[in-house]
């Protein structure tokens, strides 16, 4: 496997954890009841989606094929969610920082201490900070 294979696939899976969070936030979006918090987390959503355009461009610029989906265990996974999100606006808050802490800022830095290049290096670190800043907000949410 060459280099820019690896770092195609390493993108991918960024790119499916991506996914996987503007479905949750999907999910969190309709069972919100506040129209000011639908709106925060619709603007995070918009914010994965554009993280999302960042890594499928980098990996078709490495003659990469861009992941279109989370895969099946993060659609699995989505669909759990889905059912087990609860309606308290707290609890969704909650979920929302547990996921974008896990998966959107621990996970993710787990991933990108691999071997990327500079340019696909910024980028995820861009789709990291981004998750950071979100779980900031979201903490500011539940004070």
């Amino acid at each position: 496997m060459k280099d820019e294979e690896i770092v195609v696939e390493e993108l991918n899976t960024l790119l499916r954890g991506t996914y996987m969070g503007i479905h949750a936030f999907e999910h969190h979006i309709q069972r919100l009841e506040d129209p000011q918090l639908k709106q925060r987390f619709q603007s995070m959503q918009q914010e994965a989606k554009q993280n999302a355009q960042k890594l499928a461009e980098r990996i078709q610029n490495l003659n990469g094929v861009p992941a279109d989906s989370e895969g099946v265990s993060g659609k699995m996974h989505s669909l759990m969610h889905k059912v087990l999100l609860p309606n308290d606006t707290t609890k969704i808050i909650k979920d929302a920082l547990k996921g974008v802490d896990q998966y959107g800022v621990e996970y993710s830095e787990e991933l990108v201490r691999g071997d990327l290049d500079p340019e696909s290096k910024k980028i995820a670190e861009e789709v990291i900070n981004t998750s950071r800043r979100q779980a900031k907000e979201l903490r500011k949410l539940l004070h």
